[in-house]
């Protein structure tokens, strides 16, 4: 009854019911031709997906896999679904050719996948959506894949006519990595298999109590977490016909590929036959640029002079007569992205596509490069990019009823920071913006990339606010430059430098004024009514901002905080440690209040006067406790909601729908007045009237119902 109660109320924001089940995960004509209308929240979160849902993420597998005779592509469709508070998944084939068989699902089905990362050697799931990228069989016969059912991970193959779809594997533990055998008929599979003794160490534990060392992030649990050194991944070869399995033996668990470090390529490389091509770094330092170079069939090393083959480098091809296709992002602060052609031997490379669409996960199979495509307005359709003439055709359009919603004007805007850092951000209007009027203002971080979802992490929905009367500045980061630290060699180093008298936060909120001034000098923002959001590092910018630029006048944040005692007590002592060893952060036990005065929002309590909202997950809440009681006590506008069975990024559609219509009625309450009529948001407006009649020295603004 409550989670009923609660999804009727939700639905309000929408204004129409949401999907029916997962009966529609392939689009129909009728989308397309409804009337012109603007965006609501549901189009936003059951919106059909393909791949990873942030572009930033280069160098990760494609997650279009093309049949081995090249007709078809197989892909996984991913859609929120609101009424199940889940997700519906479906493998779809696809024609390689224009205007070819409509697409058809051949299996459908399955949980959400989230990705897990390992942090100072502790598995921690981040709640991200993970990359599924299916894999066909060399017959063309079947199309294998990953699929969660019942919170475990299975390896899945499907017929690629449809007429069928099995589990292969039926491990007690997830499946992480995968191939086709090179006999071309068994699968490779690696899997952690002492994770569920693992497990019962740690109930065995329970009994005593656990002993409280660097196992344990106290923010999701006591429970100490599995360390990755403790459960090492084992190779399995398994019969994909009889379901038996048996480990591989070493040079069967050679053919299958490594996994990514970091969980991503950090050089793209290329090979074909006897020829190899990479991206190198000319510096020995991470931060160096990275240029091309390829060996040739007598194997000698040569780079690649041109000035298109230096930095930006994001994947390579080999293509049949012997030159390399390369894609990169080039031009200021890199935002367009463009194909180049070189032949080894020569000085010059030649571009032949240039666009400010993003380019993505693109597979290379006979003259045609296969690409997921977004813009700003545009989400993800899988497109084929002919070569050399660079003409692209549409082979897929998930969601083709985007069109014919009211997004408003888009415009990229570039500018530097103080320091000269080249820096962009794309300026979304509402769809009746009247010209000359200024409007309140609200940025979005840390990412512009591709379709203008919510920012990174999807947190807070930029065109979604702008049909709400906001301007939005969805700001992309700069890039950190290596001109500025020069001889570092580590990630760590850098990390240090970065943190030393808080440099590189005092270069992002450089970026960040110099763009919120580039849009009050248009005539669009009312400077005296700025919001400013954000998640993870973009969070960690809305905690610099407010105490050291008196510039905003709400903000919306997903995760919080750094202060004194939170980074060096409630996240755990192995973050403590680490924090104390990199970041050279203060002990617990010392007085740092001279090093976190520029950072710490609990220190700066009592002169911060721009009301917060933090929608935290109950995994990461704990962090905020310090500077949310510090506001408290000195009687600022906070609220802070904690929604459970979350991550750093949220999963649950309906949390998503929750914190999207906060978003709006809290930046809405401040920065316009406004207050929604809707009777079950009464208690939250009297609790917001009550903080607002709490500021000093700003006269409360009288509400106008909308």
């Amino acid at each position: 009854m409550v989670r009923a109660a609660l999804l009727a109320g939700l639905m309000l924001l929408s204004g129409a019911p949401a999907f029916a089940g997962c009966s529609d995960m392939l689009p129909t004509a009728a989308e397309a031709n409804g009337p012109r209308r603007l965006i609501e929240a549901r189009d936003l979160i059951e919106l059909r997906d393909i791949g990873m849902p942030d572009p930033s993420y280069f160098f990760l597998p494609s997650p279009l896999a093309v049949s081995p005779d090249g007709k078809s592509i197989a892909v996984l469709l991913s859609r929120g679904d609101i009424a199940g508070n889940g997700y519906c998944r479906a493998l779809v084939v696809l024609s390689t050719a224009s205007g070819g068989a409509p697409p058809r699902i051949v299996d459908r089905g399955g949980e959400m996948i989230t990705a897990t990362d390992v942090k100072r050697g502790l598995f921690v799931n981040t709640g991200f959506p993970d990359l599924v990228v299916p894999a066909w069989s060399p017959d063309g016969r079947w199309i294998a894949y990953l699929k969660r059912i019942d919170g475990i991970t299975q390896l899945w193959r499907a017929r690629a006519d449809g007429s069928a779809a099995e589990a292969v594997t039926r491990s007690a533990v997830d499946v992480e990595r995968w191939s086709w055998a090179p006999n071309g008929r068994d699968l490779l599979y690696a899997s952690r298999p002492g994770v569920a003794d693992a497990r019962r160490a740690l109930d065995r534990e329970a009994a005593t109590g656990y002993l409280y060392d660097g196992r344990v992030r106290p923010n999701p649990s006591p429970r100490p977490q599995l360390r990755e050194a403790d459960v090492p991944q084992a190779v399995f070869l398994v019969d994909p016909e009889t379901g038996l399995d048996r480990p591989a033996s070493a040079e069967e668990g050679s053919a299958l590929p490594p996994d990514p470090p970091g969980g991503s390529q950090p050089q793209a490389v290329a090979v074909s036959g006897d020829r190899r091509a990479w991206t190198e770094r000319e510096a020995p330092g991470p931060l160096s640029p990275s240029r091309i170079w390829v060996t040739d069939r007598s194997g000698r090393k040569q780079p690649c002079p041109a000035t298109a083959c230096r930095d930006g480098i994001v994947n390579l091809w080999w293509q049949a007569d012997g030159s390399l296709l390369f894609l990169r992002r080039e031009g200021w602060a890199k935002g367009r992205m463009a194909l180049y052609r070189w032949r080894p031997g020569s000085r010059a490379a030649r571009r032949f596509l240039s666009s400010p669409t993003w380019l993505t996960g693109c597979s290379y199979r006979e003259a045609r490069l296969y690409c997921v495509s977004e813009d700003a307005v545009t989400p993800r359709q899988v497109v084929a990019i002919d070569l050399p003439s660079g003409r692209r055709s549409l082979l897929f359009d998930p969601n083709p009823g985007f069109a014919r919603l009211r997004l408003g004007k888009v415009e990229r805007l570039t500018w530097q920071s103080e320091p000269g850092m080249p820096a962009w951000g794309d300026l979304v209007l509402p769809p009746d913006a009247v010209p000359g009027q200024k409007l309140p203002l609200v940025i979005v971080q840390y990412h512009s990339d591709g379709f203008l979802r919510g920012g990174t992490g999807d947190a807070h929905p930029i065109f979604l606010l702008a049909a709400h009367g906001f301007a939005v500045l969805s700001f992309e980061r700069p890039a950190v430059e290596s001109a500025a630290y020069p001889g570092l060699k580590t990630i760590d180093a850098i990390i240090a430098a970065m943190t030393r008298d808080w440099g590189e936060r005092r270069s992002v909120l450089s970026s960040l004024l110099a763009g919120i001034d580039r849009t009050i000098a248009m005539g669009v923002a009312d400077p005296r009514r700025i919001g400013i959001t954000g998640l993870s590092d973009g969070a960690s910018t809305v905690n610099y901002a407010l105490i050291n630029a008196d510039r905003f006048a709400a903000a919306s944040i997903s995760t919080c905080c750094e202060d004194p005692r939170t980074v060096m007590t409630y996240g755990g002592t192995a973050w403590a440690d680490w924090n104390r060893a990199v970041r050279h952060y203060p002990l617990a036990t010392e007085d740092g209040t001279a090093f976190w005065k520029p950072m710490a929002l609990s220190l700066n309590a009592d002169r911060i006067d721009t009301p917060i909202l933090m929608q935290l997950a109950d995994s990461e809440y704990l962090l905020a406790l310090e500077a949310f009681t510090a506001l408290r006590e000195k009687n600022k506008p906070v609220e802070m909601y904690v929604s459970p069975g979350e991550f750093h990024t949220r999963t649950q559609p309906l949390h998503r729908l929750a914190e999207y219509s906060r978003d709006i009625d809290w930046l809405g309450f401040w920065l316009q007045g406004r207050e929604d009529p809707d009777p079950a948001k009464r208690a939250q407006y009297a609790r917001w009237r009550a903080l607002r009649d709490m500021r000093s020295p700003a006269p409360a603004t009288p509400a106008v119902p909308h």
